[in-house]
C-alpha cells in the first residue's frame, strides 16, 4: 500500500497546525516548513477546510489552523478521505476489471483483507498519537526566520 504524496502532505500539514493549535499559521510557512509544494499544500488546505479539519482565516493576520482537538482526527478517516483511490488493483474496481481468472482468484480476497488491517491500524490512532513525543518534534520544526536574498 502507497499513499499519495497529497495523503501524505495533508497529515503532514496536520502534524504542524495540531503542534500549534493556537496558531493561525500561513500556508506559505507550512510549505516553508515541511518542505512542501506551496501550490500542491494550497489545494490540500482547501480540502482540508472542505472536510472540516481545518479553519482557514483571510486577512493579514490570516493563515490556518486546526479546526478541531487533534484527538478527534482519526488517522483512517482522514486517509480515506484524502486518496481518491484504494483499489489495490484491477478487480477491486468491476467497470474496468478484465482478469481472466478473477471468478476464481483468492488474491483480491487477500488484498482486501491486507487493505482492511491496514485501515484499521490507522482507525485506532488520532493526530494526537502522532503528536509524541512533543519534545522532539517541536525543535525539528521550529520556526526560521526568512533569508534576506541578495539583490
Amino acid at each position: 500500500m502507497r499513499l499519495t504524496r497529497f495523503t501524505d502532505n495533508a497529515l503532514r500539514c496536520l502534524l504542524l497546525l495540531g503542534l500549534e493549535p493556537e496558531r493561525c499559521i500561513t500556508v506559505r510557512e507550512i510549505a516553508d516548513r515541511m518542505n512542501m509544494s506551496y501550490e500542491h499544500l494550497v489545494k490540500i488546505v482547501h480540502r482540508l477546510s472542505e472536510f472540516g479539519y481545518v479553519d482557514t482565516v483571510r486577512g493579514r493576520h490570516g493563515g490556518v489552523r486546526i479546526a478541531k482537538p487533534a484527538v478527534d482526527i482519526v488517522l483512517g478517516a482522514l486517509v480515506r478521505q484524502t486518496e481518491e483511490n484504494l483499489t489495490l488493483v484491477e478487480c477491486f474496481d468491476p467497470e474496468h476489471n478484465r482478469c481472466p481468472i478473477s471468478a476464481a482468484c483468492r488474491l483480491a480476497g487477500t488484498l482486501d483483507e491486507a487493505l482492511q488491517a491496514f485501515l484499521a491500524v490507522l482507525d485506532r490512532h488520532t493526530l494526537a498519537d502522532m503528536l509524541q513525543p512533543r519534545e522532539q518534534l517541536v525543535p525539528l520544526l521550529a520556526r526560521r526566520e526568512p533569508v534576506a536574498s541578495s539583490a
